[in-house]
């Protein structure tokens, strides 16, 4: 038997040890790290609603699988598979594939998304935010779904005007935050104009396809699904300038309005997603639309 007693450890060795704990404390630090993003990547894809548009409910599909039959502006779309299934989603993509498709809305292939898949939002996302996202999608289990062509012709003038828009349109660029604002507004404007995407319906479009910027969130005479979305700028006639910030919470929480009404049409899938933000950012957007410039419009 060996004994140690009164016997000091070499240099060698305690470099030896000194290594191993860093190596560690590396790991652990590097798996903690990983999990922090996967965990901000699953609340923003919440926020979003991705499980909502890329899950065949109707069919019972696995989340994130696709499959869901969508009516757009561009004749119905079938949503891709967002899990890391190599074959039948992204398992093939790299993060760069991952930030052209949200920036741009340019595939691995370099065809071009139609906008019915918002990328003019997300590609406003922070580049953390959609390295947070990446991290998230890659983690899901992959499964793997039989790709289901389109149908109908994708529509031929929806696409042109698209095609227009998009060139006269601004480079995409992570959206940035007012040093003038507190850090309330600013969080509401981040979501209203990333993952909450609300322009996306409620600011009408000029006859090229390009948001009205002189007419942010004030509303359109028919939506994606066809039928007219809310002005919600502060107007007191035609917006929401009579809702309190309570109100708006109450609206963002479970769809209910201040004239104990219920929202309709796409936005209640929106309110499925909005539910899902912590109390805090619910009242930021709040803070954010309260201070939108208002704007009137027809009844």
């Amino acid at each position: 038997m060996l004994d140690f007693t009164g016997t000091r450890p070499s240099a060698f060795v305690i470099a030896r040890l000194a290594v191993a704990v860093l190596l560690l404390l590396s790991a652990t630090g590097s798996a903690a790290a990983q999990g922090d993003a996967t965990n901000r990547g699953a609340y923003l894809a919440a926020a979003a609603g991705c499980d909502v548009c890329h899950t065949d409910t109707a069919n019972n599909g696995a989340a994130y699988a696709g499959g869901r039959v969508m009516q757009s502006a561009f004749d119905m779309l079938v949503t891709p598979n967002l899990t890391p299934d190599r074959d039948t989603g992204l398992g093939r993509w790299s993060e760069r594939d991952f930030m052209m498709a949200m920036r741009w809305g340019i595939a691995p292939d370099d065809s071009h998304y139609v906008p019915a898949f918002p990328f003019p939002y997300y590609g406003r996302l922070t580049d953390s935010d959609l390295a947070d996202l990446w991290a998230y999608l890659g983690s899901l289990k992959a499964v793997r779904v039989p790709v289901r062509k389109q149908r109908g012709g994708l529509g031929l003038w929806p696409r042109a005007r698209n095609a227009v828009a998009l060139a006269l349109a601004a480079t995409p660029e992570a959206w940035r935050p007012d040093p003038a604002r507190d850090a309330a507004w600013n969080r509401g404007a981040y979501l209203v104009a990333t993952v909450g995407r609300c322009g996306d319906c409620h600011t009408p479009l000029t006859a090229l396809g390009l948001p009205d910027r002189t007419r942010f969130l004030a509303g359109a005479r028919a939506g994606h699904d066809g039928k007219p979305v809310p002005n919600i700028t502060p107007d007191k006639s035609t917006g929401i300038g009579n809702w309190s910030e309570d109100d708006i919470v109450q609206v963002l929480t479970d769809g209910r309005t201040p004239s104990f009404d219920e929202v309709g049409g796409n936005m209640v899938e929106i309110v499925k997603n909005t539910a899902r933000l912590t109390g805090d950012d619910r009242r930021a957007i709040a803070v954010f639309l309260q201070t939108v410039p208002a704007v009137s419009t027809p009844k």
